[in-house]
């Protein structure tokens, strides 16, 4: 891991993860190694989708208004879920291996799985944090439109199930996936998704600032609030005491439990080592300390989320510059 870590940067400080072109490269670098010959078009596809969805220029879609769950999350969630994937086949025979469609599935359920943020045009809700209780169902629904478009119609009804590994709007075990390999996805999947967020250099901030916003605009913080479920916490200060706590649980439950230490992958794809996991130890170490001296102001990174006006900066910075019509002449 690197030493000094940027905070739009990946965990090994390598891919711009504020990025979607740096992580649909680094991404499909990795498949285009792990399956020679692999059309790589639909997943190129879904990340141009995804930018526009984000950005708010998709039609029919207002683009990312939310900050913990931006564009940044998704492009990490699925930045790890290629990781994730590489160390799966690395480690498996043959016959347990996931194959190359099933992989490109995997990595366009991790790049949408939060699609249900973005508030559609009509929908009274006037943040996308409103549907924090619904989004999952919503991302599916997403990819149900998605996917027939790009080659993968067939696999509409079980995106829409695998997707679910990443929240907690129906029971794990009541998951409707019973192909071994598909539910194997869909625990990297859910693997992928911790891993990205807890992993990020700006985590115990972006907990502080964003995730609590999030929270308070769908009932879940803050003051009670009339037809909402009753807060889990009621100052930001709260959720940061209680985050280390809650991250014990989701190791116990989900990663190491449910999912069945699949999170080992990554050590198999970057040699023996896991960066992510080395990432979420220093930062569950450092605010058990912060909370237990009550040095909570020593939090001063100040993220920055990659919501649509931001990512309409960067996919305009991007695009490749068209020649005034003299030069295209002169060409």
């Amino acid at each position: 891991m690197a030493a000094e870590r940027r905070n739009h940067y990946d965990v090994t400080d390598t891919v711009q993860i504020s990025h979607p072109q740096d992580v649909c490269a680094a991404v499909c670098t990795l498949l285009r190694r792990r399956y020679p010959g692999l059309d790589l078009k639909p997943l190129r596809q879904g990340f141009s989708t995804f930018g526009r969805l984000y950005a708010g220029t998709l039609p029919g879609y207002a683009g990312c208004d939310t900050w913990y769950h931006d564009a940044q999350h998704s492009l990490d969630c699925a930045l790890a879920m290629a990781r994730l994937i590489d160390g799966h086949e690395r480690s498996v025979t043959a016959a347990q291996q996931l194959g190359p469609r099933r992989a490109v599935l995997g990595l366009l359920i991790a790049l949408f799985h939060d699609a249900g943020y973005i508030r559609r045009r009509g929908d009274s809700a006037r943040n996308g944090a409103e549907f924090t209780l619904t989004h999952v169902r919503r991302s599916g629904e997403f990819l149900g439109e998605l996917l027939p478009r790009i080659g993968y119609g067939e696999d509409v009804a079980k995106a829409r199930q695998i997707v679910h590994f990443t929240g907690y709007e129906i029971a794990l075990d009541e998951i409707q996936v019973r192909n071994a390999k598909d539910r194997r996805l869909g625990f990297l999947l859910g693997s992928a998704d911790i891993l990205a967020q807890t992993a990020d250099r700006c985590y115990l901030e972006k907990c502080r600032d964003f995730l609590f916003r999030e929270f308070s605009i769908c009932g879940l913080a803050g003051e009670p609030q009339p037809g909402r479920p009753a807060p889990i916490y009621r100052t930001a200060r709260e959720l940061l005491e209680k985050t280390c706590a809650f991250n014990h649980q989701l190791w116990e439950e989900r990663l190491d439990g449910y999912f069945g230490g699949v999170h080992r992958y990554l050590a198999a794809h970057f040699g023996g080592h896991d960066p992510y996991s080395a990432a979420i130890t220093a930062h569950l170490s450092r605010i058990t300390a912060l909370v237990r001296d009550e040095r909570l102001d020593e939090l001063r990174l100040r993220p920055v989320a990659i919501n649509r006006e931001r990512l309409r900066e960067i996919l305009a910075e991007a695009a490749p510059r068209r020649p005034t019509p003299a030069l295209a002449h002169a060409a």
